[in-house]
């Protein structure tokens, strides 16, 4: 079977409608978004946590920009790993920051799986030890494994069945919430001890990881109807989408809880909230309504991060091993992402997930927009000051999280830095062999073609 027939049987043109690709999108944001990061940014910001997902909202609305324009001049299954290699060609910088996007992707799923955990166990009366939320965690990456297996189809009809209950439900959670609730105003000045701008921004940040989903939409560039159009008309509306709702909510969570309560409950805060304003059937709503919204992120991401790491290995920018196992090459990227997520879940909590994913994806960010401001702006017709802005917000937000993290859990921070370390040793490594063996091969041919 030749390389192009191969291909064909992985990627599928038009399989994806207009529709079906936003439903992949906010599948990703509101999974990870609501269910888990609510309670950690009220323990960041304080009361001010609403305005944090605003603030997110707006960071994400310059940062869009980039992904809109590479993905309408250059619509791929890659999706950033191609953007990447557009800017910066075959150098350390595309594997490094591709490979950064992957790793931060993996642990979205895990952030995801975590959440499922989280939440199922409150029908019981919650995990003290939490070992049976990274058992449910483990189990629902699994089914995941097995859905993305059956294809395209199935994968889109179970995350858009899902996207429209799911939306539906947090649409009524927040509203129920908030006229129910003994008063809509929001004591802004109770920020307790995360009063500073500081961490302001590192709740921020962890709110820009509710909407990062947006950029799995770009890894379906190829396979998505007319995508010079679609893939950007995707990604504005699921962003405005999900500050619509991530707002809504916001405030439904803050009217019902205490700081203190949200904070306390920062693994489930939406089903904590639910119970007084509803009692146990608003728990119980809430808790399957994140067990959907939950299952049906894992389904999305699993799918875009398995395709984007096999436009690396195709690219030639990872190395990449069969290890015996039959099939294409997106089937084994699939069992890799899957494994490494696996592994994620089992042994790291909530919000040390959450803080490697918003590290890592920030600086790839950054990576994107230089990308753009500096090499392709005038192929991809970009005004250079949006990414410029995009960059400087970036930085603002990645420095008040690192802050935060390293006055409150360091490990977090010295994990992050060294598997940057080990990601850009390897890589280096692995390219540097990748060009010794091109030109061998280079060499061999020149002395047949002498020979003849």
């Amino acid at each position: 079977m030749s390389r192009e027939q191969d291909r064909t049987t992985r990627y599928n043109a038009d399989s994806l409608t207009l529709s079906g690709t936003v439903m992949l999108g906010t599948g990703v944001m509101i999974g990870a978004g609501i269910f888990a990061l609510t309670g950690q940014m009220a323990q960041m910001a304080g009361a001010l946590f609403p305005l944090a997902f605003l603030a997110a909202a707006i960071v994400v609305s310059f940062s869009a920009y980039s992904y809109i324009k590479i993905s309408n001049a250059y619509p791929s299954a890659g999706g950033i790993g191609m953007y990447l290699h557009k800017a910066y060609g075959d150098k350390l910088a595309t594997a490094f920051n591709a490979l950064l996007m992957y790793v931060s992707m993996v642990i979205a799923q895990s952030f995801l799986a975590r959440t499922f955990g989280s939440y199922t166990m409150q029908l019981f009366g919650g995990d003290e030890s939490g070992r049976m939320v990274s058992i449910l965690g483990v189990s629902l990456i699994l089914v995941a494994f097995l859905i993305n297996l059956l294809g395209n189809r199935w994968i889109q009809g179970s995350a858009s069945f899902i996207g429209v209950l799911k939306i539906g439900g947090i649409l009524v959670f927040g509203l129920v919430g908030v006229w129910l609730a003994d008063s809509l105003a929001v004591d802004f000045s109770r920020s307790g001890e995360a009063g500073t701008f500081g961490n302001f921004l590192g709740a921020t940040a962890l709110g820009i990881l509710a909407f990062k989903g947006f950029t799995t939409i770009t890894n379906s560039g190829s396979e998505v109807k007319d995508p010079h159009r679609n893939v950007g008309r995707a990604i504005v509306i699921s962003i405005a989408a999900c500050v619509v709702l991530y707002t809504l909510v916001g405030f439904a969570v803050a009217s019902n809880l205490s700081l203190a309560e949200i904070i306390e409950t920062q693994d489930y805060s939406l089903a904590a909230a639910a119970r007084p304003a509803l009692g146990d059937y608003g728990l119980w709503f809430t808790v399957v309504l994140a067990m959907m919204a939950t299952a049906g992120g894992i389904l999305a991401s699993v799918f875009a991060v398995s395709r984007m790491l096999a436009m690396l290995t195709e690219m030639k920018l990872v190395p990449h091993s069969h290890f015996g196992m039959p099939g294409s090459i997106q089937k084994h990227t699939l069992v890799y992402t899957v494994v490494l997520g696996l592994i994620l879940t089992a042994f790291f909590d909530l919000s040390r997930i959450a803080a490697l994913g918003i590290v890592f994806y920030l600086i790839m960010d950054i990576a994107i927009h230089w990308g753009v401001l500096r090499y392709l702006h005038q192929d991809v017709q970009a005004a250079r000051w949006i990414p410029a802005v995009a960059i400087i917000l970036d930085f603002l937000v990645l420095g008040g999280f690192v802050w935060v993290k390293l006055n409150t859990d360091p490990f977090v921070i010295g994990v992050a830095v060294a598997t940057m370390v080990v990601i850009a040793i390897a890589e280096q490594i692995f390219l540097k062999s990748s060009a010794r063996r091109k030109a061998m091969a280079s060499d061999v041919e020149s002395e047949e073609h002498h020979a003849h």
